[in-house]
């Protein structure tokens, strides 16, 4: 699974850095552990600079706050990032427990993006639940294999999580690919189980970070694929709302977030992952899931 397989990457990693401190800078055992870690962080806050450098070049015009904004989207991103890589997906089981499906209120189901695994729900899940919903998660396994592949594993959780609860149908919230993954899930389905879509910062028509991307899931996602223009002719059928964040750093063109045939929003700017602890950001999803039951 991707938490044990992270945590191992992890300690690997930290492991090379700490004997590369011993036998090539000569330090001590007690600098190289602290050398070690201080890489660690030099190198994701690499890995994430490098988003925002395709987010500037390839951002939709005029989608970018001011400098100041712009650098506080970007600190907190990067503390997002560190968050959801170093701390919650490896130690999955501590941050989010086993859904609680009580079937009380709306029933909603939040399918993850790209690398990811449920424990990115962590907050958003208590958010949810504290607005009256009864909130379930998957995890798509193994995580760099065509998204087609992913929807069997989406429908088998969807027809679990509504006998569990009693409920019919349930909202489908999908985050990055999980959104592409929901709409596949329709397409092929139909809305029999679903009442209403929303995504969140998906990449609908493709983004450009992802011809450097891993796995097939990633060639899939690139602009123009051939997944992605056989999904361009599926419209949701169910009510849908496509949350567009102006400056995000992993899909881009920002526009490319849009989705034809649902209510296209705009977010206030966050980064991609910072998302997903976002205060604002949960509140329009709750409003989101309020306004599209009593639309139906």
């Amino acid at each position: 699974m991707l938490p044990f397989s992270l945590l191992l990457w992890i300690v690997i990693e930290l492991v090379i850095y700490f004997f590369l401190g011993l036998k090539l800078a000569g330090a001590d055992a007690p600098a190289a552990a602290a050398g070690a870690l201080i890489t660690l962080l030099i190198v994701r806050a690499n890995q994430n600079a490098i988003t925002w450098l395709f987010g500037w070049k390839y951002a939709t015009a005029g989608s970018w706050p001011g400098l100041w904004r712009s650098l506080r989207v970007m600190i907190g991103e990067y503390f997002a990032f560190l968050l959801t890589f170093l701390l919650v997906i490896p130690f999955e089981r501590l941050w989010l427990p086993a859904d609680r499906l009580n079937g009380k209120g709306r029933v909603v189901l939040l399918v993850h993006g790209y690398g990811c695994s449920r424990g990115v729900w962590w907050l958003l899940r208590r958010r949810l639940e504290a607005a009256g919903c009864t909130v379930a998660t998957i995890s798509l396994f193994p995580p760099f294999t065509s998204m087609g592949k992913m929807v069997p594993l989406l429908h088998d959780r969807i027809e679990a999580v509504c006998r569990e609860t009693g409920s019919k149908q349930l909202i489908l919230l999908g985050h990055s690919m999980g959104g592409l993954i929901c709409r596949s899930y329709l397409a092929r389905h139909g809305h029999a189980r679903v009442s209403a879509l929303i995504t969140l910062a998906t990449p609908n028509a493709g983004t450009r970070l992802a011809r450097y991307g891993i796995g097939q899931n990633a060639r899939e996602m690139q602009v123009d694929s051939l997944w992605l223009r056989d999904m361009a002719v599926e419209k949701p059928g169910v009510p849908a709302i496509a949350f567009r964040n102006p400056c995000d750093n992993y899909v881009m063109p920002q526009d490319n977030q849009r989705l034809p045939g649902a209510r296209n929003v705009d977010l206030p700017p966050v980064g991609h992952i910072a998302m997903l602890y976002d205060r604002r950001v949960a509140a329009l999803v709750v409003d989101a899931c309020k306004d599209l039951e009593n639309h139906r």
